[in-house]
C-alpha cells in the first residue's frame, strides 16, 4: 500500500538509521516491497550484514556505513531513527556511547529533517516508563526511572531523545513522530543480545538450562516484528498533528515463566529452568495500553505469541545449523 500523508504527498525515499538491525531490516524489507527507495544507515555495532544481505544489489536499496553521532548529509523524503543498541548486554557494554547514540543521534537526525523539511520518526521505548507504578502503561504516564542505574544510559537516553523531538516541534514546527516500542521479537534477533525471547529459544535449542531471573512472575507483552513494522508505517503516514508518543506493542500479558514453558514445549527441548537473581531496576510489569494506536493509526497486533514463536524458533534453528556447518567445514 502507498503511505500517503494528509497533504497527499507520497514519500519515495526513506532513510532508516539502524537499518541493518533486527527491526530496521524488517522495515527496509517492507518499504522496498511497497515500491519505495531505502537508504539504510548502520554502523554495524549491533546490526549485521546478514540481516540485509538479501537486499544488496536491489536497485532501490542503498547501504551506508555511518555512525549517527556524526552529522549526515543526504537527501530523503522521511526519516526513521531506529539507531541504538536495544538489549541490556549491548547497551551496557559501552553506556556512554549508548547515551551519545540516543541523544546526539537524535540531534543529528532532527537537524537533517529540519534542513530537508521532512517527517522524522523516533523509535523510543517502553523503558521510558521504568519499573512502572501504573499498569497498563498509558502514554500520559511519566514513568518511574532510576536516572543513575546501570540501565539509565538507555532509559534516560531515550527520554532525552523524546524531549529533543518535542522541543524541535515547538521551536521549529518540525513534523515529528514518536513511538514507544514494547518488547518485540521475531527472526533476525541477535542470538546473543540477552533478551528473554532469544535467550530462551537458543538455550532450549542447545539443550542448555533456561536461565530465568527472579521467580518468573514478572510480566512482559510480546509483539511480533511484522506487527510492529506495520505500526511504524502507519505512524509515518499520519498527518502533522499526530506526533505521539504512541505505544506500539501487544497488550496480551505473559509471565516470564509462562514464556519459558511455552518455548520448551515448542522446541521439544529437555532443558530445565534455572533461577537466577533479578537484575537491578528490572521492571516487574510491562503491558502497553494501545488505545491511542487504535484511535490514531487504526493499528492493533495480529500475530499470537505461539505463532510468532514458531517462526522465530525456525529462524534460530536455521542459524544454529548454519553455524554448526561452518564449524565442521
Amino acid at each position: 500500500m502507498p503511505f500517503i500523508n494528509a497533504s497527499g504527498f507520497l514519500p519515495k525515499r526513506y532513510l532508516v538509521t539502524g537499518g541493518a538491525g533486527f527491526i530496521g531490516s524488517h522495515l527496509c524489507d517492507r518499504l522496498l516491497a511497497a515500491g519505495h527507495e531505502v537508504l539504510c544507515v548502520d554502523n554495524f555495532y549491533t546490526g549485521t550484514r546478514r540481516n540485509i544481505e538479501h537486499l544488496i544489489g536491489e536497485p532501490r536499496f542503498e547501504l551506508l556505513r555511518h555512525d549517527v553521532t556524526f552529522p549526515l548529509y543526504v537527501e530523503c523524503d522521511a526519516i526513521f531513527n531506529l539507531a541504538c543498541p536495544a538489549s541490556p548486554i549491548h547497551y551496557q557494554f559501552d553506556p556512554v556511547q549508548t547515551t551519545k547514540t540516543s541523544v546526539i543521534g537524535a540531534i543529528n537526525m532532527l537537524g537533517l529533517a529540519k534542513r530537508l523539511k521532512v517527517p522524522v520518526l523516533q523509535a523510543s521505548t517502553s523503558e521510558v516508563y521504568g519499573d512502572p507504578a501504573v499498569h497498563p502503561q498509558t502514554e500520559d504516564y511519566w514513568g518511574n526511572v532510576n536516572p543513575i542505574g546501570p540501565r539509565s544510559c538507555y532509559d534516560e537516553g531515550k527520554r532525552c531523545a523524546e524531549t529533543l523531538f518535542f522541543d524541535y516541534r515547538r521551536q521549529h514546527d518540525l513534523p515529528i513522530k514518536v513511538v514507544r516500542i514494547f518488547n518485540t521479537y521475531g527472526p533476525r534477533m541477535h542470538p546473543e543480545d540477552g533478551r528473554v525471547v532469544s535467550n530462551f529459544i537458543v538455550q532450549a535449542l542447545l539443550g542448555q538450562e533456561i536461565t530465568l531471573y527472579g521467580d518468573g512472575s514478572q510480566t512482559r507483552s510480546f509483539c511480533y516484528v511484522d506487527d510492529l513494522v506495520e505500526g511504524l508505517l502507519a505512524m509515518i503516514a499520519t498527518g502533522p498533528d499526530v506526533t505521539g508518543p504512541i505505544n506500539l506493542g501487544n497488550p496480551v500479558e505473559f509471565t516470564i515463566r509462562d514464556l519459558a514453558t511455552l518455548v520448551v514445549d515448542l522446541t521439544g527441548s529437555r532443558s530445565k529452568i534455572a533461577f537466577r537473581p533479578l537484575p537491578q531496576d528490572d521492571p516487574k510489569q510491562r503491558k502497553p495500553d494501545i488505545a491511542l494506536a487504535g484511535d490514531h493509526l487504526g493499528w492493533a497486533p495480529k500475530v499470537a505469541l505461539r505463532d510468532g514463536l514458531v517462526r522465530t524458533i525456525a529462524y534460530f534453528d536455521g542459524l544454529l545449523a548454519d553455524a554448526n556447518a561452518r564449524a565442521r567445514a
